[in-house]
Formats: structure tokens, C-alpha cells, sequence
């Protein structure tokens, strides 16, 4: 990679992530000259860990579905995901010599399973078209005259652009190099941050019981929360317990609706369907069958049909119901309690570990105050966001991946329609 930087440039990117990159390429295959500058020593950090470092790159949703799981913000991303949607992207990876896949039908990986793939093939592709990179380069200010960017101050030198791209990222995995340096660019020339959370990451709940069950994996289980201007938030996907709380792509996944009900409530009740999406009346006529199947066994081995051991014992306990007596044995209000704990089990989320552990930010530079069409700002010209910098995030599973290198296209196009 060339690393000789000149002191004027048609474009400078902020921040070699995945967003930063991709707009890098874009514009320096439209003719551009671009500086890219990292504050780290080294490029796409935290695309090299993302997916366990499989690097879950999109997914084969239809962009209105891909859209809908963002929440209300995901219309915005609608010429983005026009200009490079997973098809698009799948093909762009493809021709600079990285082959992808779906093994389940759904998320989208390099052939490989190597996030090293993606970054070698990212990194040949910007040294082919001349992009400037320049690592363990801080950003401490953007350089403009009142209504347009012209550069930028680093702690050793002021570069000078017509174009600036901010793609420093949100605050999630700290250890990575996120530290909101994009949120602090932007507060200083007028635009507004939203209040910014931690997202996808584990939880911590109320129940100490939890602890009991941390050897199982609990697949397909449905999580709503259990607050009236909540009720239609929910999340599916596989549970596991912690030592004090909750983790696992579910958890992941509802986690980013949950830090900032935790911050206004102080506590988030939950409800959690263990079995599958089974309902009351399936789970008591599943149970009744296994009963007449094995009328001497007990409460727990007619559970374990359904659930590993450690959880059924702990669920006995709670509805207090002797696990080694018969089913039919039981008291009826200790047989319907346990039905409702298979059916609907209730936690309490108290906490979490910050930004420290958080994959992803909720929340950044407010979407008003940015154009879909080319991710320009409407505060100054010549100053353009994409990533996770901005405030759109959505779920695991590639999700946050595809926007950061579509909305990284749009920008790299400066302005021009794509």
C-alpha cells in the first residue's frame, strides 16, 4: 500500500473500516485521488472480528425485508440498498477475487470463512487503484470555511480536501479503536448525535438462577418485552444463560431495544418462549402424550422432552413442583405454573457491561440532517457520513455489515447519482 501521502487530495476518508474502505475504492475508481486515514497501526479492525472472525458479510433478505428489521430509520437506507444491494455486493467481492456463500440460505460468507480474505482482497484492490493510506493517524478536526469542508488536522499535519468522509464507527468493542471520534467531528461543525447505546451484546438479569443453567444452548426460543409500549418488540434465535444473565444470537438481537429502556426504567421485564414457539395448548397435549406413552415417569423426564435437564429443574423450582414425582401427581396449580413457564418464562434484565462488550452502536449523527441519495450533510457541503457513525443499526447477521458498505459506495460516489 502506498503510504507516501501528498498534502492535497480530491477526497479524504476518515476511519479503514468496512464503510471507510469501500468509499475509498469507489471514489478512486471513479478518478479520484484519496487519502485514507486510520488512527490505528492497522486497517478494518473490527471487520477482522466480526461473525467470530468468519465475517458474516450480508444477508439474502429482499431489501424491503432487510430494511423492515432496522426498525422505522430503515427507509432511509432505500438508494443505498438500490445502488448495492447483497446481490451487487456478493458480485463486487467476487471481482476482486473473493468467491461467497450461504450454507443455511440466509447469511452470506466468504467462501473461505476468513474476515483475512475480505481485508487482503480489500487492501490489493486500494493499492491497484493508488489510494493513500496512512495508519496511526488521528483525525482531531475537520477543516472548513463556514459552509464547506477543506480538509483536515491530524496531531502531526493539515491535509487539504474539497471532500471529507467521516467512517470512524460508533463506540462498540472500545479495545478495537471505537472511541465516537466520528460523533466529536461532527458535534464540532453543528450536526446533531442522538444518545448513543450500547448494542448486541449480553445481558444481565435480575434471577440468580440463571447460573444454574450455563451448560445448554436452548434453540429457537422467541424473547418479547413485557412493557405496554413494547409489546410488539421480539427477537428469535438460540439462548444461552450466563453466569448472571443472558447471551446468544437472540439476545444480541433484542438487546439494542433494550439498553434504552434500561437506562429510562432501570429494569426490562421479559417473556421467553422455550419451546419452539409451542403454545399452552400444545405444550399440555405434548406432555399428556409423553404421560400416556410413560404414565410412571417423572415430572422431570416428561420436561427433559423438551428441555435440557439443568433448565427443567430450575423451572420446577420456580413453580414449585417436585421434579421426581409424577406429573398427574402434582398439585393443579403447580402443573398449570410449569405449563406457563414452558409457554412464557419470565426475566428481568437489570444491567449490562457497557460499551466494552457492545458489538454495535444505537444511535449516531441524526439521519435528518443527512441525504439518502448521496450521504452528503445538509450542515456543510463537501462532508459526507456512512457506517455505523450515522443512526441506523439493525440486528446480527450481516445486517450491519451490508449498510456500512453500501452507504460507503454511495458516499464514495461524492455527491454524484449512482
Amino acid at each position: 500500500m502506498q503510504n507516501s501521502p501528498k498534502s492535497s487530495y480530491d477526497l479524504i476518508v476518515v476511519g479503514a473500516g468496512a464503510a471507510g474502505i469501500m468509499a475509498a475504492i469507489t471514489a478512486a475508481r471513479r478518478g479520484k485521488t484519496v487519502l485514507l486515514l486510520e488512527k490505528l497501526s492497522k486497517i478494518a479492525a473490527k471487520l477482522k472480528a466480526t461473525g467470530g472472525g468468519r465475517c458474516n458479510l450480508t444477508n439474502t433478505l429482499s431489501n424491503e425485508d432487510f430494511m423492515a428489521r432496522f426498525g422505522r430509520e430503515g427507509k432511509f437506507m432505500t438508494p443505498a440498498l438500490n445502488a448495492l444491494d447483497h446481490k451487487a455486493l456478493i458480485a463486487f467481492f467476487a471481482d476482486i477475487g473473493v468467491e461467497s456463500h450461504a450454507p443455511d440460505g440466509y447469511r452470506v460468507f466468504p467462501v473461505s470463512h476468513s474476515s483475512v480474505s475480505i481485508i487482503s482482497a480489500l487492501e490489493e484492490e486500494m493499492e491497484r487503484l493508488g489510494v493513500i493510506l496512512v495508519c496511526s493517524a488521528r483525525v482531531n478536526a475537520l477543516e472548513h470555511d463556514g459552509t464547506k469542508v477543506t480538509g483536515v488536522s491530524t496531531d502531526t499535519q493539515t491535509y487539504a480536501a474539497d471532500n471529507v468522509i467521516i467512517a470512524t464507527g460508533g463506540l462498540g468493542y472500545p479495545q478495537l479503536g471505537a472511541e465516537g471520534d466520528g460523533f466529536e467531528l461532527a458535534s464540532a461543525i453543528g450536526h446533531k448525535v442522538t444518545e448513543l447505546y450500547p448494542a448486541m451484546m449480553p445481558l444481565r438479569t435480575k434471577e440468580t438462577w440463571v447460573g444454574d443453567c450455563r451448560a445448554d444452548t436452548i434453540a429457537k426460543v422467541e424473547i418479547r418485552i413485557d412493557l405496554p409500549k413494547a409489546k410488539n418488540i421480539r427477537a428469535h434465535g438460540d439462548l444461552i444463560f450466563t453466569a448472571n444473565g443472558i447471551r446468544g444470537p437472540v439476545v444480541l438481537d433484542v438487546a439494542r431495544e433494550i439498553t434504552p429502556l434500561i437506562e429510562k426504567y432501570g429494569e426490562v421485564p421479559l417473556l421467553i418462549n422455550l419451546t419452539k414457539g409451542l403454545n399452552e395448548e400444545q405444550i399440555r397435549s405434548h406432555i399428556k402424550n409423553e404421560i400416556y406413552k410413560n404414565p410412571e415417569q417423572s415430572v422431570l423426564t416428561h420436561m427433559m422432552t423438551l428441555l435440557p435437564e439443568s433448565l427443567c429443574r430450575s423451572l420446577c423450582t420456580l413453580a414449585e413442583a417436585d421434579p421426581d414425582t409424577g406429573f398427574n401427581k402434582l398439585p393443579g396449580a403447580q402443573r398449570d405454573h410449569l405449563i406457563k413457564l414452558l409457554t412464557w418464562m419470565p426475566l428481568t434484565v437489570i444491567g449490562h457491561d457497557g460499551f466494552k462488550m457492545a458489538m454495535i452502536t444505537r444511535g449516531g449523527v441524526s439521519l435528518k440532517e443527512i441525504r439518502p441519495e448521496t450521504m452528503e450533510s445538509k450542515v456543510i457541503s463537501g462532508l459526507y457520513f456512512c457506517g455505523e457513525v450515522m443512526n441506523l443499526d439493525g440486528p446480527c447477521g450481516g445486517y450491519n455489515l451490508q449498510w456500512s458498505f453500501a452507504s460507503g459506495y454511495v458516499a464514495g460516489h461524492l455527491g454524484e447519482s449512482v
